[in-house]
């Protein structure tokens, strides 16, 4: 069976073998791509000063990747320590370090790579999920590294519990450039469309119409998987029929429901 894989090619690579290993065709169509903020003066200060926030909450791998760049360009990383008092995101004033928190197994997995262990990670890998673990957050900063356009569940829920939000747009998701082989597959049919984010479902409709084709009646009447809630939510929005909503909210857990539909 084919599958389309809308993810953005530099994060589709676990994906794809994953499919593979399942016996699916995964046929590479991505809809978006990841873009840092140009000459993000904010960021910048902001991790010159990041003793005022009680947390940094990390919602994506993305973010973690932008965030860790400016750090290492503007070599502010401290080394490694064994207490996670010590273990700081970059260089403070003072020893006062902000909790690290992650949604999600690959946001973390992404933390621990740059010697980070999250303070906590939400057993529900959706953003309203991780107010509970963060504590009494009255009269305190968090900081939210996120995309330009990012959902507003999670620093609304912030300040309802009394903490401060302060939102960084640290990155841009834009349309990615049609792909001729996945076009080309789209065209003959393909039986599985996958979606892991809101915005890869509305980059699809959006291309998919630039080239003349109705993103809800094409060929082979493909079915349509998303990677969570989240997803599904903004798919049925735009008009799908979902059929599969994988239970565990990665891609690993979206294999094994395509397995079981």
């Amino acid at each position: 069976m084919k599958v389309l894989v809308t993810r953005p090619r530099s994060q589709s690579d676990g994906f794809i073998e994953g499919l593979k290993a399942a016996g699916f065709e995964p046929i590479c169509f991505p809809v978006i791509q990841i873009r840092p903020m140009k000459d993000n003066q904010q960021l910048d200060k902001v991790l010159k000063n990041l003793d005022k926030y009680e947390w940094v909450v990390f919602t994506s791998v993305n973010a973690v990747e932008v965030v860790f760049d400016v750090i290492a360009r503007e070599r502010l990383l401290r080394p490694k320590q064994s207490s996670p008092k010590e273990r700081g995101l970059l260089r403070s004033a003072r020893n006062d370090i902000p909790k690290v928190a992650a949604i999600g197994p690959k946001t973390a997995e992404a933390l621990k790579a740059r010697g980070v262990t999250p303070d906590f990670v939400p057993d529900e890998y959706v953003a309203e999920s991780i107010l509970p673990g963060l504590g009494d957050l009255n009269g305190k900063y968090i900081l939210l590294p996120r995309a330009e356009i990012a959902r507003k569940a999670l620093p609304e829920a912030i300040v309802n519990a009394g903490g401060i939000a302060h939102e960084i747009a640290v990155y841009q998701t834009l349309p990615a450039k049609p792909d001729a082989q996945g076009l080309e597959a789209l065209r003959s049919g393909v039986d599985w469309i996958t979606f892991t984010s809101p915005s890869t479902v509305q980059n699809f409709v959006e291309i998919v119409r630039r080239q003349k084709m109705n993103p809800f009646e094409l060929t082979n009447n493909p079915r349509v998987a998303c990677i969570g809630p989240i997803t599904e939510k903004a798919a049925r929005a735009e008009g799908f029929a979902i059929e599969v909503v994988a239970e565990q909210y990665t891609t690993e857990g979206l294999v094994r429901a395509l397995l079981n539909a």
